[in-house]
């Protein structure tokens, strides 16, 4: 079992992995992906979802839990028994209670021990950076459309005398 992001970007059980992509690229992938349907899913929430109404809930096996706080995040992460724990990011939860980042943070990890876990964003903020860091994988999905990409990088090049290389990776094993 495994989440197939993009072409050859797959998620494995037994890892936690912070993911930042576009919307449509994070809907697309979970709705593409047949297997997850067979296995347990557990979709955890903050106060708002950017993703949810997209997902396709046909499954018996998906499960939705809201966490208003840092602390009922906690409680939740501590308590999961799913194949696949799914978190979108909230910083609104951290709100007034920043000492908890290290504790949810370290949660994640310890339940990327068992299931596939992925803390997911379309945009990063502080708070996802700083539970990111015990993350085993954090991956970053830029997508531009063609046309806009090109003019950008002709702006680029005229402003900044910049060459384009192409893209660049940088793996950590």
């Amino acid at each position: 079992m495994q989440i197939e992001i993009r072409k050859g970007l797959a998620l494995q059980p037994g890892t936690f992995n912070a993911v930042i992509s576009p919307e449509n690229v994070m809907v697309t992938a979970l709705n593409s992906n047949a297997d997850l349907q067979r296995f347990l899913f557990l979709y955890v929430g903050g106060n708002y979802s950017r993703i949810l109404n997209g997902i396709s809930r046909k499954s018996t096996n998906f499960e939705i839990r809201r966490a208003f706080t840092a602390h009922q995040l906690f409680k939740t992460l501590r308590e999961v028994s799913h194949t696949i724990v799914f978190v979108e990011h909230d910083p609104s939860l951290f709100d007034g209670a920043m000492d908890m980042i290290e504790p949810v943070a370290n949660a994640l990890r310890e339940a990327g021990r068992e299931s596939l876990v992925v803390l997911y964003t379309p945009v990063p903020d502080r708070t996802f950076s700083s539970l990111a860091r015990t993350a085993g994988r954090y991956i970053e999905i830029v997508a531009v459309e063609p046309e806009h990409q090109q003019i950008r990088t002709t702006r680029l090049i005229r402003q900044h005398g910049m060459r384009v290389a192409g893209q660049r990776t940088l793996e950590v094993a």
